[in-house]
């Protein structure tokens, strides 16, 4: 089990050996993550809110990883050191997501799950706009949906996943726990049900969290995969 198990992690780790310090991180992260949300401001759209939520979260995360001593480059944000394994890595993640979520879709029946139906794209137009034909709009939000795509990856795979695998001692079930919990999470954390939606997203979480472990704990193959899942979703609504 090698390949889930990190001496990189636990080496910037090492200073604190506690398991209860980054307990404390995680409850402080995790509160101020979802307390955020509760704050909406009606004058903007759903997407400038989502940065505001996102961009607050980092700064606490940032605080965090600079009392522990941690840089965003030490976990993962970073020039990758081999670009084809990095290519590798997005086109894994990527088809890993699609296979996953077209797994999901074909059996959800069969698996007999009593879950709410995805209306996100019945919703889209009230947090996007009309984007229906309109690909001016289109041109214009997506650079934002990728900046939020970027911040996802930074703070759901680069800081929480890394702090609940530490604060569970850095033991290659740790990793394992770590990546089911933060996609958890990540999925909740879009729908706040168990729900069809939630799901999907916890399978794109996985796949990512799979990603990140097992090629390298770079960030980029992530960020780019993530970025390239959203626009496709925002296309279909085009």
């Amino acid at each position: 089990m090698h390949i889930f198990y990190s001496k990189k992690i636990k080496s910037l780790f090492s200073y604190h050996k506690n398991p209860m310090v980054l307990g404390f991180d995680l409850a402080v992260y995790i509160s101020v993550m979802f307390l955020i949300r509760e704050v909406y401001f009606a004058q903007f759209n759903f997407i400038t809110n989502g940065l505001f939520w996102s961009f607050t979260t980092l700064v606490v995360a940032t605080v965090l990883m600079r009392i522990r001593g941690i840089t965003w480059i030490e976990i993962g944000l970073c020039r990758p050191k081999n670009y084809r394994k990095t290519l590798l890595a997005t086109v894994f993640i990527f088809a890993f997501t699609i296979i996953s979520i077209l797994i999901f879709q074909t059996f959800k029946e069969q698996l007999g799950l009593q879950i709410a139906p995805d209306m996100s794209n019945e919703n889209a137009s009230s947090k996007f706009g009309e984007l229906a034909g309109n690909w001016q709009l289109f041109f214009a939000i997506i650079p934002f949906i990728w900046l939020q795509s970027m911040l996802e990856e930074m703070l759901d795979r680069g800081f929480l996943m890394n702090w609940i695998e530490r604060a569970l001692s850095s033991t290659w079930f740790a990793t394992v726990a770590a990546v089911l919990i933060q996609a958890s999470i990540f999925g909740f954390r879009h729908s706040y049900d168990l729900s069809e939606r939630s799901i999907t997203v916890g399978l794109i979480g996985l796949a990512m969290g799979i990603g990140y472990v097992c090629f390298g704990r770079n960030l980029w193959p992530l960020i780019i995969a993530h970025c390239l899942l959203n626009t496709m979703s925002m296309l279909d609504r085009v």
